[in-house]
């Protein structure tokens, strides 16, 4: 009956033409029904339908920004799990404000980011460029900065990186473990913010969450490889299909 009931389940994505693919069959791999609708007149209608949203900050458009307002209304309004994927906060002040200003206007379940991008939301003079976290951040300002953006939203917060750290309500749990080659290939963190959406709809928790990041890593593991990141990229996703432990 569970097995049933799971492929009816549907995650709206609006996030970005990069890795929407990725996504799309990231979340069809798990068994769920993704849709990437993002145009302002169909978003409600098609939020107030699904069981999971996730809004992904990759590429902003005009049209994405009044999107994501849109569809996290509505999901409010119907209490469906948000995820918000914070991609790039730390390198554009553009991003950077619409994390807040969708924080403060609506309930965000979920805020994930990498260390750098978790770090700008934080302390305001942190900043870095591009998408990519920057190297030898100490662990203590990590795990200070999870905890505060945590109590301060009453929201989960992932902080993405060598090792992960899920905090919420006080507690930080870590996902350990993964492969370089996750971070070597376009797409794999936004892949993870929608893996993370679909165990929302799953069971709407902190532990649900930290069990994506930790299924995520072993994935990876398990697709690791020498012949190069394609052959990852397609070993990866026969894992997330394998769905062991999720």
């Amino acid at each position: 009956m569970e097995e049933a009931r799971k492929h009816t389940r549907l995650i709206h994505c609006i996030t970005n033409p990069i890795s929407m693919n990725q996504c799309a069959n990231a979340v069809l791999a798990l068994g769920y029904r993704p849709i990437m609708a993002e145009h302002p007149d169909e978003v409600a209608e098609i939020t107030r339908t699904a069981d999971s949203l996730l809004l992904n900050l990759g590429n902003i458009t005009d049209t994405r920004i009044t999107s994501m307002r849109i569809a996290l209304k509505e999901a409010n309004s119907k209490e469906i799990p948000v995820t918000l994927d914070a991609v790039g906060a730390a390198c554009s002040t553009l991003r950077k404000t619409l994390v807040r200003l969708l924080l403060s206007s609506g309930k965000i379940t979920c805020l994930k980011g990498n260390y750098s991008e978790i770090l700008a939301l934080q302390d305001d003079t942190y900043r870095s460029t591009g998408v990519d976290a920057k190297d030898g951040i100490e662990d203590d300002r990590i795990r200070q900065a999870v905890q505060e953006l945590s109590t301060s939203n009453n929201c989960i917060v992932v902080a993405t990186g060598k090792t992960d750290l899920i905090a919420h309500k006080g507690k930080i749990t870590e996902a350990t473990g993964g492969v370089k080659q996750l971070s070597e290939a376009t797409g794999t963190g936004c892949m993870l913010g929608a893996v993370i959406a679909t165990a929302l709809a799953k069971e709407n928790s902190a532990e649900s969450a930290a069990k994506a990041c930790k299924f995520f890593k072993k994935c990876g593991e398990k697709a690791a490889t020498d012949k190069g990141i394609g052959t990852f990229m397609v070993n990866l996703l026969d894992q997330i299909g394998g769905r062991d432990g999720f």
